[in-house]
């Protein structure tokens, strides 16, 4: 038996330390150059997976920049975008740069950059429809992106919200999938971000859509870090600030907004 405790004794110190140094490995192995940038792999023309499976987008041609300036290599991962926050905050990923746009809600749980683009709620219904205003579609179904500014723009427009069918947005995981059921009838408009509601139409080449004149507000895009990474919304904030500076801002935003 103390033949045994001893054997037990020694197979936990053993086991502690390879811990120890499995941990110390993997910290030793960590890349301090690469930045990994968390993003909705379907939210265009921020960033997306084009048809060869590639990820580009404005945000991602402005993140590819603006990391070189500050002599660091950039990891685009796909997340589940109403996970964002919890992504961030947990180390899964270092910044949140995809129209993520600014609120007071998020301002508590991350670090926001500098705005860098404003984009404004808008809605959008199918052109053969009766649906002319917010009026129109009291006791319609709206669809949305869960997770999103879209559906904060809703909640905080109460009378819009309570006019809806069952006084809330149907929730998509995505916007193309909120815009596909729009397309087949399932719901009667869309609410989201105007950049990604005017890329989608463009890219349909097809005149088969409106976009109402209400909207529901203005809002500006910035880039997020964890509360405890100030320093690097600063040095992003800085390599924007030279991008608009020397013109190279102006050429990666014509190249998506025609």
């Amino acid at each position: 038996m103390k033949k045994l405790g001893m054997l037990l004794t020694i197979l936990v110190l053993v086991t502690g330390m390879a811990g120890c140094s499995t941990t110390a490995n993997q910290d030793k192995g960590k890349d301090d150059k690469t930045v990994v940038v968390g993003f909705d792999n379907t939210f265009v023309p921020m960033g997306f997976l084009d048809d060869k499976g590639e990820t580009v987008g404005f945000d991602v041609d402005l993140a590819k920049e603006a990391f070189k300036r500050i002599d660091k290599e950039v990891k685009f991962q796909a997340i589940d975008w109403s996970m964002k926050e919890t992504e961030l905050n947990a180390g899964n990923v270092d910044v949140l740069w995809n129209g993520y746009t600014v609120t007071e809600e998020r301002k508590k749980q991350v670090n926001f950059t500098e705005p860098y683009l404003q984009n404004k709620q808008i809605i959008v219904a199918m052109k053969n429809s009766n649906i002319d205003s917010k009026i129109d579609l009291k006791g319609k179904e709206v669809g949305t992106q869960q997770g999103s500014s879209s559906v904060e723009a809703i909640e905080a427009d109460k009378e819009f919200q309570t006019s809806l069918k069952d006084g809330k947005p149907v929730l998509y995981d995505t916007f193309d999938k909120a815009l596909r059921d729009l397309e087949v009838g399932r719901t009667t408009a869309v609410v989201g971000d105007e950049v990604l509601i005017r890329y989608y139409i463009s890219q349909k080449g097809t005149d088969d859509y409106k976009v109402l004149d209400d909207n529901l507000g203005l809002e500006d895009y910035a880039v997020g870090t964890a509360k405890k990474n100030k320093e690097l919304a600063d040095k992003i904030d800085g390599a924007l600030k030279e991008m608009k500076d020397d013109g190279t801002y102006d050429t990666i935003y014509k190249k998506w907004f025609k």
